[in-house]
């Protein structure tokens, strides 16, 4: 399989590809974060490399409903190729955190249905979807915050981050400290929600690593930014 390429791949040799891949100690990391593959990222992003961009390859690899080939779906799609309603029905038939945070962050927020899709995701009963829209949410308030309602995003998150389930939390305090980091008119309130409700908090960090508890978070981020 190491001469398979762009002009000559099918979806039957890139999957057997991916199994020579499978590493077991690999798999039993990933499971312990959700995530059933054991296919070390570096070879996967290799191998989406070489085959290239192949939008009817990503949709069959997509098909397949493994989680190996449906990271290498999102690396060798279009994304501009899929439609607002398919790219839902992506996001909601994806099994895995790897999967969905891939999904969004290479595929959804570079389709002209992103917006779109963020309105309707933050309003979703379904937290995995919710937790989507805010990490759209949160790509906005970086880069595009213009219209957005910032000091609405806060009361939101004041009001539901305590106890929203686990990914929802954890994609609704990033958007609180991306609103502290990058909104200096609302650095303090941000800080004082992240104080009174104290999520995350306790989440242990690796030395050299930032703190995801947003007051210290925004404070990191902020000295970085003003001694850059």
């Amino acid at each position: 399989m190491a001469g398979t390429t762009a002009t000559t791949a099918t979806t039957a040799e890139v999957m057997a590809e991916l199994a020579a891949l499978e590493d077991p100690r690999i798999r039993a990391v990933n499971e312990k974060h959700g995530d059933d593959h054991g296919v070390n990222l570096s070879k996967l992003r290799a191998l989406a490399k070489r085959l290239r961009t192949q939008q009817e390859l990503a949709r069959e690899l997509w098909a397949a409903e493994d989680t190996a080939a449906r990271l290498l779906a999102l690396l060798v799609c279009r994304p501009r190729a899929f439609g607002r309603d398919e790219l839902d029905g992506m996001l909601r038939e994806a099994r895995t955190p790897k999967v969905r945070d891939w999904l969004v962050a290479y595929v959804v927020k570079k389709s002209p249905h992103a917006e779109d899709l963020r309105v309707a995701w933050l309003a979703d009963p379904d937290p995995v979807v919710a937790a989507a829209g805010w990490a759209l949410t949160t790509e906005r308030v970086a880069k595009k915050p213009e219209g957005l309602d910032l000091a609405g995003l806060l009361d939101v998150v004041e009001s539901e981050m305590k106890e929203a389930p686990d990914r929802l939390q954890w994609a609704m305090n990033h958007c609180l400290a991306q609103i502290g980091i990058d909104h200096a008119e609302y650095r303090a309130r941000a800080i004082g929600i992240g104080e009174r409700l104290e999520v995350l908090k306790d989440y242990p960090t690796s030395p050299g690593c930032t703190s995801p508890f947003a007051p210290v978070w925004i404070g990191e981020m902020v000295s970085r930014q003003q001694g850059a």
